[in-house]
């Protein structure tokens, strides 16, 4: 019976208009979020205390009559992506889940026919219990070496065009974002913050995923990077037309933990004054954003307690809540402090 629900789930998922059209809000109208005031804020609770907090850092650093005051380039704002504005709990985040679509569905030329079998096994794992093997983190890394950026252009593009997320009603992986979150950066922006994303995903999905509907430059977006291999056809000493640059079969780096605070390093060259995750992954930035900081600092920390419009999970959003306190870091309650998270429309399937 296990096997039979295991094949009819993989079927609904990853197979083109398996579902309705989505009734979730379109990337085209989440690119039209603009909050320019503290007003304009639409998808927070009025008495967020989280919403209210931000705002207050806000007029408080850009005042410029204020002892608090931050000059306009040192207004660096950085977040995660994957649990802090998009959605990772369906039932893993973006990258995972396109991988596996990949594998299952439209395998890469080099992808052995052995991991079409372990494929299903590994979404059941993380279907049922939420567990990443960690056989299936490695091979994530390998299975599309040798293809063009432009062919993982087009795959990504494809997946979160076409393909529903798991668990949750009337929504599709590129639509998949938290509408309060976008109106923050949104709001950020017009005050003249720089944004930049920093995540444990691969560079090139979350630059798919977030171009032209998150107001982030494609530049300012910091992820794990697959390496290219240059097809050099001609053996010869210069690049020439005809000449490819093909992905590599591994990962160079991580970009979760410290590693997140080096490639703030190295990137933007400046310690950031706000910063939002909502992992143990991000646990590293935040705290780096808050300590030895010469400016007025924050940190928020986004806690899936929603049950009902997500898949969240209580036990671990306790856990989180304290995690925060301890660090000094602001929750922020999906459950609590948002009106909606996807729309309306977005449900947990039942």
């Amino acid at each position: 019976m296990k096997k039979k629900i295991l094949a009819g789930i993989l079927a609904g998922i990853f197979a083109l208009g398996s579902f309705s059209i989505s009734d979730a809000m379109s990337r085209e109208e989440i690119s039209q979020i603009k909050v320019s005031k503290s007003g304009n804020f639409k998808y927070w609770e009025k008495n967020s205390a989280a919403k209210n907090a931000l705002i207050e850092y806000v007029k408080d650093v850009t005042n410029k009559n204020s002892k608090n005051f931050i000059p306009i380039e040192d207004r660096i704002a950085t977040f995660d992506m994957d649990g802090t504005f998009l959605c990772e709990t369906a039932p893993s985040s973006l990258g995972y889940m396109f991988s596996l679509y990949t594998m299952l569905e439209n395998p890469t030329p080099n992808m052995a026919d052995e991991y079409r079998e372990k494929a299903k096994t590994w979404f059941e794992e993380i279907n049922s219990k939420k567990n990443v093997d960690d056989e299936f983190k490695k091979y994530v890394w390998k299975l599309f070496g040798g293809i063009t950026d432009e062919e993982y252009k087009i795959r990504t593009e494809e997946f979160i065009n076409t393909q529903n997320v798991v668990g949750l009603t009337n929504l599709k992986w590129g639509e998949s974002f938290y509408l309060p979150m976008i109106e923050v950066i949104s709001y950020l922006n017009a005050n003249y913050f720089t944004v930049y994303v920093i995540t444990g995903s691969e560079r090139r999905t979350a630059r798919a995923v977030i171009k032209e509907v998150v107001p982030v430059k494609l530049n300012h977006i910091i992820g794990c990077d697959i390496p290219v291999i240059w097809e050099n056809l001609d053996g010869g000493k210069f690049f020439v037309s005809g000449d490819r640059f093909l992905l590599a079969d591994n990962r160079s780096g991580s970009n979760t933990r410290i590693n997140k605070i080096y490639s703030i390093k190295r990137e933007i060259g400046k310690q950031p004054v706000l910063a939002f995750g909502n992992s143990t992954g991000d646990a590293d930035m935040l705290n780096y954003t808050l300590n030895d900081n010469k400016y007025k600092s924050a940190a928020f920390f986004v806690i899936c307690d929603d049950v009902e419009r997500e898949l969240g999970n209580l036990k671990r959003a306790v856990s989180d809540r304290n995690l925060a306190a301890e660090n000094g870091w602001i929750s922020i309650s999906m459950h609590d402090d948002w009106k909606t998270i996807y729309g309306d429309n977005v449900k947990v399937a039942k």
